[in-house]
Parts: structure tokens; sequence; C-alpha cells
């Protein structure tokens, strides 16, 4: 089973940045969709970017121009790059395996805290 461990939150200034960084333990991301998604107190767990087997990427529209999702495969890790942050980013993200999850399921991890003040 493959373990997957968030780290790099913080707490930032807006326009400030932040690189998250989601490390596998137990096996591998290769072939693997990954996501990184993030939930707000009294929200729901929203997929912020993902990336697929063959390298593509997608953005939710709010973070579009902002985030960058990158892969390390020698390394094991994946990590979310996060520019020009907002007060609206602020939540606790979360990386996991995207064709392994469903909606709640997909934030059950340890996380990372990323607070953005105004």
């Amino acid at each position: 089973t493959v373990r997957l461990v968030e780290s790099g939150g913080g707490s930032v200034q807006a326009g400030g940045s932040l690189r998250l960084s989601c490390a596998a333990s137990g096996g591998t991301f290769d072939d693997s969709d990954v996501g990184w998604y993030r939930q707000a107190p009294g929200n729901e767990c929203d997929l912020v970017s993902r990336i697929s087997s063959d390298g593509s990427t997608y953005y939710v529209d709010s973070v579009k121009g902002r985030f960058t999702f990158s892969q390390d495969n020698a390394k094991n890790t994946v990590y979310l790059q996060m520019n020009n942050l907002k007060p609206e980013d602020t939540a606790v993200y979360y990386c996991a395996l995207a064709l392994e999850c469903v909606g709640a399921y997909c934030c059950l991890g340890q996380g990372t805290q990323v607070t953005v003040s105004s």
C-alpha cells in the first residue's frame, strides 16, 4: 500500500509563495494519476490540480496561472508550487492517488495547512 505524506505548508501573506511536497513510500507514483486537494473549514474536499500518468496536468480555474504541479519520479515525490497566494487559498492540502479516491476520501491523509493572510 502506497503511503503519501504531505509537507511544506505554512503561513504567508497574500501574494506570497509556498511549495508543497507529497512523498510516497511503500510504492511509487509511476503510472498513477495524482491529485492535490484542499479542504477549508466547513467546506468540501475539492480537487485543486491533477497530473495524469501521461504527464498532462489539470488545474481548477481559481488556481490557473498561479499553481504548478510537478513530479520527480527519482525522488518519488510530487510538488505543488503555489504563487501569488490569496486568502481564499487557505485550507488543509492533501495529495492522493486520484483514481483511488472520491469526494471526501481524497482528504483523509495527514495534510498540510496553508494559511494566507490579507
